[in-house]
C-alpha cells in the first residue's frame, strides 16, 4: 500500500506523524485559507442556489450585482451588519449575544481535519493539504455538531418568546434522532478502513482490489460509496437532517413558527446564524466526500492519468465532488415539500437507526468471516437473510400503523346523524371576550362626520356567533 502511495503521488502517504514539526507560519496559513475557502463558498453557495431554484422555478435569480449577479451574496453580506441591530427588552442579554457563536465557531472547528489533497510544496515545505488530523478525527466533527446545537437551543431559550422555544426544541430533538443514526453509518467505514483517522480514510479508498481482463489489469471500485452503499444514503438522508435543510428545516419552519429559533435575531447576528448554515453544508459535503467519495482522489476514468492524484491536481476533483453534493442540497429544496414533525420524528427512529444496526451487524460478520477464510455463496444467502429481515420488519410496522389507524377510525362515532328535534351541529366560533366584541361604548355609526339619528347602540343587537 505504500508503495502504490508513493508511486501515484511522489511521496509517502500522509498519516497523523505528517502533520508533526510544521512552522507556526504554515499552520496560521492552512487557518487563514481554510477561512476565506469557507467564506467563498458561503458565497458561492447562496448565489448558486437561488439562481438554480430560480431555474427551477422559471424565473432569472440574482442578475443585477456583477456578472450573472456573482456579486449579489457579497452586497448581502454587506447590508446585514450595516441593518439595525435590535435586541428585545426580555431577553437574556448575555446568551442572546453568545447563541450566534456558538453556533458559528464549531462549523469552522470541524472543517480542520477534512483532507484537500495529498503532501505539496508551500514555499519549498512539503506539507499535506489539510490543517490537522487526529487518530479519532471523524469523532470531532460529531463532537462539533453536538455542540453547534447548543447555540440553537440558547438562542430560542434566551429570546424568552413562544416561537423561537419551539423551534430549538425542536431542533434538539431532531439533531439526537439524526446524530445517532450519522454516527452509525460512520462504523462501516471505520471497519472497512481500520481507522478514525479522515487521511487513513482516504488512503484506504486508493485502489481497490485487482483483477485481470484481456491482460490489462484492473481494480474493483474502492469508494466506500459503492462498497458500503446502505451506510452512504443513510448519511445523506441524515446530512440534511443535522444541517436543518428542506425537507427537514422544522426549526424554522416558517408557516407554524414564523422564523423558527431565530425569529428575534437581526442583522449581523442573524447572518452568524445564516453563515454557519451554509458553513455546515460544506463541512457535511466535504466530509461525506472523505468517507465515501474517495477524498481528494480523481475519480475513474481520471483516475488512469498518472498525475491525476500528484501536485494540486487533487484539489479541483475534491472541490468538484464537493460541488455536485451541495447541488443536491439545492435540488431538494426546490422538489420537496416540508415534512411534518412526526414523520421526521419516525423516519428518523423507526427506519434510519433499525437499518443502520441492520446493516452493521452484517458488515461485521462479513469482516470476520472474511478474516476466516469465508465464500462468496455465504455472503449472498446472508444478504438475502438480512434483506428478508428488514422487509418483514417494515412490512409488520406498516401493517401495526393500518391497524393503529383503523382502530382510531372505529373509535370515534360514525357520522353522527342529528337526533328528531335535535338542533343542527353549527360551525365552531371561538369565544369573543373582548368588550367592543359584545358593543359595550360602540354604537352602530360610520364613526366619522355627524352622528347618524338612526344609529343603533350595539348592546341592543342579539350577536349570532353560530353557536
Amino acid at each position: 500500500m505504500i508503495s502504490t502511495a508513493v508511486a501515484s503521488t511522489g511521496y509517502p502517504p500522509v498519516t497523523v506523524l505528517s502533520f508533526y514539526g510544521q512552522p507556526l507560519w504554515m499552520v496560521l496559513l492552512k487557518v487563514v485559507a481554510i477561512f476565506i475557502f469557507l467564506m467563498v463558498m458561503t458565497l458561492f453557495a447562496i448565489w448558486a442556489e437561488r439562481r438554480v431554484i430560480g431555474r427551477m422555478q422559471q424565473r432569472p435569480g440574482p442578475n443585477r450585482a456583477g456578472p450573472f449577479g456573482l456579486l449579489q451574496s457579497l452586497m448581502d453580506g454587506i447590508k446585514l451588519p450595516l441593518k439595525e441591530d435590535i435586541v428585545p427588552r426580555h431577553v437574556d442579554k448575555l446568551l442572546f449575544w453568545l447563541a450566534p457563536a456558538i453556533a458559528l465557531v464549531p462549523a469552522f472547528v470541524s472543517f480542520a481535519i477534512i483532507p484537500f489533497g495529498p503532501e505539496v510544496s508551500i514555499f519549498h515545505h512539503q506539507t499535506p493539504l489539510q490543517l490537522t488530523d487526529l487518530p479519532v478525527a471523524v469523532l470531532l466533527v460529531l463532537a462539533m455538531s453536538s455542540i453547534g446545537v447548543y447555540g440553537i437551543v440558547l438562542a430560542g431559550w434566551a429570546s424568552a418568546s413562544p416561537y423561537p422555544l419551539l423551534g430549538a426544541l425542536r431542533s434538539s430533538a431532531q439533531v439526537v434522532s439524526y446524530e445517532i443514526a450519522m454516527g452509525l453509518s460512520f462504523v462501516a467505514v471505520f471497519l472497512y478502513a481500520g481507522s478514525l483517522s479522515t487521511s487513513a480514510i482516504v488512503e484506504a479508498q486508493a485502489h481497490g482490489n485487482a483483477f485481470h481482463v484481456g491482460g490489462v489489469t484492473l481494480h474493483y471500485p474502492s469508494w466506500y460509496a459503492v462498497l458500503l452503499f446502505p451506510s452512504f444514503f443513510i448519511y445523506l438522508v441524515t446530512m440534511v437532517g443535522e444541517t436543518n435543510r428542506l425537507p427537514f428545516d422544522l426549526p424554522e419552519g416558517e408557516g407554524e413558527l414564523v422564523g423558527g429559533f431565530h425569529t428575534e435575531y437581526s442583522s449581523l447576528k442573524f447572518a452568524l446564524f445564516y453563515l454557519a448554515e451554509y458553513i455546515n453544508m460544506t463541512t457535511v459535503a466535504a466530509l461525506a466526500t472523505t468517507l465515501f467519495l474517495g477524498g481528494w482522489r480523481a475519480p475513474w476514468p481520471i483516475s488512469v492519468w498518472a498525475s491525476a492524484n500528484t501536485g494540486w491536481w487533487p484539489l479541483l476533483w475534491f472541490l468538484a465532488k464537493v460541488l455536485i453534493l451541495l447541488f443536491c442540497f439545492v435540488w431538494l429544496r426546490g422538489t420537496l415539500p416540508r415534512v411534518r414533525y412526526d414523520q421526521l420524528m419516525r423516519f428518523g427512529w423507526k427506519i434510519l437507526i433499525p437499518a443502520s444496526l441492520a446493516w452493521i451487524l452484517m458488515i461485521a460478520t462479513i469482516r470476520v468471516w472474511r478474516q476466516h477464510g469465508g465464500s462468496t455463496p455465504v455472503y449472498i444467502v446472508g444478504g438475502a437473510i438480512l434483506g428478508a429481515l428488514l422487509v418483514l420488519a417494515w412490512a409488520g410496522d406498516v401493517a401495526a400503523e393500518r391497524r393503529r389507524i383503523a382502530a382510531a377510525e372505529a373509535a370515534e362515532p360514525a357520522a353522527q346523524e342529528p337526533e328528531p328535534g335535535a338542533a343542527p351541529p353549527s360551525f365552531p366560533v371561538p369565544p369573543l371576550d373582548l368588550p367592543h366584541y359584545h358593543g359595550v361604548g360602540v354604537t352602530a355609526g360610520s364613526g366619522s362626520g355627524p352622528a347618524d339619528p338612526d344609529a343603533v347602540p350595539r348592546g341592543t343587537v342579539k350577536e349570532v356567533t353560530g353557536a
